[in-house]
């Protein structure tokens, strides 16, 4: 390296630590499904340690990981929440940004459901029935029995997240793309229906549980833990003749499921207080474990060998290798 370029590198990390100084607060931004846990991690963190309480923002998966991948410094992000893997795209950008060091950690697993109203009609769907109530090369039904006799006569209407969801992307994966399958249709090119079928709800998925219980013909698209914590108002349809519950999740056997996550950048590690003992406590046996305190906010554990093996990626700061992203 010439001396030049060593000079700018040291005067870059000499003016980061100082501006540092300003921000003894982890900043942590992204998923709205990992926010509820990330919360309650931030808030024990700050009660049981001698760090300031991270503040955390729910800005969706897309949106959280393009500000975490915008640069190094006290004005860029810490942590990254997300419920889907981060995308090779995304990780380019980061590289591209300076943020070369990037330590992946699965928080534990979640389900994304479709709910309604808990007085509302009860559905069983297939994930080939929601793609033609859903596709924008499907059939374009307008009501549920044009589908299926057997389902409500009710209009279509689906509250959902937007596209700079982790959760969005994920359900177009694992039912829009396996619906399309299953129901026989083009499935070259998967595009949500933009006619009013499907309405953008934000981020906020405890927005879309009150309008549930403002309107009963409605269902909407989230995470499971939502469901869990709301289950006095909102129930969730059977997907392929299964509930979703925590055990059916936990096994394996409800096949809309996926892994959460959270990123930290590696170069604010030792600069901004308190990052990598936060990360311990997320990834720890008493918050993430199968008896930990996010359990009862809707966390499905991860198994004993994935736990450990996340566990160790913390405590080692295991940077994540891009070559495996797709």
């Amino acid at each position: 390296m010439n001396i030049s370029k060593l000079f700018a590198l040291t005067a870059a990390s000499v003016i980061f630590a100082t501006a540092a100084q300003a921000r003894d607060q982890i900043r942590i931004v992204g998923s709205s499904t990992v926010f509820p846990f990330s919360t309650a991690v931030a808030e024990q963190f700050g009660k049981t340690t001698d760090f300031a309480t991270p503040v955390v923002e729910s800005t969706g998966s897309g949106g959280g990981l393009k500000l975490f991948c915008s640069g190094v410094g006290v004005e860029h992000p810490d942590i990254a929440n997300a419920s889907r893997r981060i995308k090779a795209s995304e990780f380019q950008l980061c590289q591209d940004n300076g943020v070369t060091e990037v330590v992946e950690s699965i928080v534990g697993y979640d389900g994304i459901v479709v709910a309604n109203a808990i007085d509302a009609p009860e559905y069983d769907l297939t994930v080939g029935q929601i793609w033609m109530a859903l596709a924008a090369n499907g059939p374009l039904p307008t009501m549920w029995n044009e589908i299926d006799p057997a389902l409500p006569v009710t209009r279509i209407e689906i509250l959902g997240p937007p596209p700079s969801s982790g959760t969005r992307d994920a359900f177009e994966e694992l039912v829009m793309e396996a619906g399309c399958e299953m129901a026989g249709g083009d499935c070259e090119e998967i595009e949500i229906r933009s006619d009013g079928v499907w309405i953008d709800a934000g981020e906020n998925d405890n927005l879309m549980v009150s309008k549930l219980a403002a309107n009963t013909d409605a269902v909407a698209v989230f995470g499971f833990s939502f469901l869990d914590q709301n289950s006095d108002s909102v129930k969730g349809a059977y997907i392929g003749g299964v509930e979703p519950t925590f055990e059916n999740i936990a096994d394996g056997d409800y096949p809309v499921s996926r892994s959460l996550y959270f990123y930290i950048k590696a170069a604010h590690v030792g600069v901004i207080p308190g990052i990598q003992e936060y990360a311990e406590e997320f990834a720890s046996d008493a918050a993430a474990g199968e008896d930990g305190y996010l359990i009862d906010k809707g966390l499905i554990p991860l198994s004993e060998d994935a736990f450990e093996a996340n566990a160790e990626m913390i405590d080692k700061l295991m940077t994540l290798d891009g070559a495996v992203l797709k």
